[in-house]
């Protein structure tokens, strides 16, 4: 018998809908929800199963029972299904209820006095879709006015400012566990030796060229004395060494090479090589820089030495 949507559209459609539904309702992080949660992968495949299982079933019904239809019954029965969508009883009955046009032999009825140059006005009833659309949009109007104009709720203008403003607290607290997305404001001095370990290692790596395995200075300054050309601490030492020094001297930016947790390593075992006076060091460079942010004994602050030399990464 005749479907509207045949069992191959019919499948698919369901099962992709319910499949979308359960993504969009399933909270799964970055991964989708079947690959998450075992059980959802399982209850999609039983219900695959079940729609296909459903589908063969009714055919089987259909076949028995047309098969049981007598010569007459089945002539009428293709008869209907022959008919086309536009074509069929219910879908004219649905349109009327819709629209509420007269039928042709009928619009003698409705033919106003207006007539303009042989055109004849017909005065028919305005579809009823249009009717309550138009009811739809004076509610909508009226609750719009209450809400906004009395009731002052925030219009779009204030809720961008607002998600804005809290876009941007949230960036900010997922900065501080984020470490790939580390800055100079967000990083903080690491003590742990583990974490020293692997500073020294990429320090090995990467640094001794210019500053001796013992960072005692040989192109670049020596990173052991109190002395800094751009400004000493974790913030400072991470910021020279993911943005390089200043344009045309100093060493290169290595946010291309280093990940931030990797120079956030780097750069808490340089500090951690602070007062170690290797022997053989090369001479202070720069200025001596103080963090106004530690607490000092007297009360008072000491001023940040302002930079005057420039090599490497100091």
């Amino acid at each position: 018998m005749k479907k509207l949507i045949p069992a191959y559209v019919r499948v698919p459609l369901i099962f992709f809908a319910v499949f979308g539904a359960m993504e969009y309702f399933i909270d799964s992080g970055d991964r989708p929800a079947f690959i998450k949660f075992p059980m959802v992968s399982v209850f999609l495949f039983v219900f695959l199963f079940l729609l296909i299982a459903i589908e063969i079933t009714v055919s089987a019904i259909d076949a028995i029972t047309y098969s049981l239809l007598t010569d007459e019954q089945k002539a009428k029965l293709e008869e209907a299904s022959s008919v086309s969508l536009g074509e069929s009883e219910w879908y004219k009955n649905l349109m009327k209820k819709l629209t509420k046009s007269a039928p042709i032999e009928k619009e003698g009825e409705l033919l106003l006095d207006h007539d303009y140059d042989g055109i004849r006005e017909l005065d028919n009833s305005l579809p009823p879709w249009w009717v309550y659309l138009f009811y739809a949009c004076i509610a909508f109007a009226a609750v719009y006015l209450i809400r906004y104009e009395i009731l002052g709720a925030p219009d779009q203008e204030t809720e961008l400012k607002n998600e804005i403003a809290q876009a941007k607290i949230e960036v900010a607290e997922y900065m501080k566990t984020a470490p790939d997305l580390m800055d100079e404001k967000t990083v903080t001095l690491l003590t742990d030796p583990a974490e020293l370990a692997i500073g020294k290692e990429i320090f090995t790596t990467n640094c001794v060229a210019c500053h001796r395995a013992d960072a005692g200075g040989q192109i670049g300054p020596n990173l052991t004395d109190d002395h800094w050309i751009l400004g000493g601490g974790i913030k400072n030492v991470f910021h020279t060494i993911m943005n390089g020094g200043r344009d045309g001297k100093g060493m290169i930016s290595w946010k291309g090479t280093l990940k931030p947790k990797e120079m956030q390593k780097v750069a808490s075992y340089i500090l951690s090589l602070q007062g170690s006076n290797p022997k053989d060091a090369k001479a202070p460079e720069g200025e001596i820089w103080v963090d106004d942010a530690a607490p000092k004994a007297d009360g008072t602050a000491a001023p940040v030495a302002v930079a005057k030399d420039s090599t490497q990464v100091k």
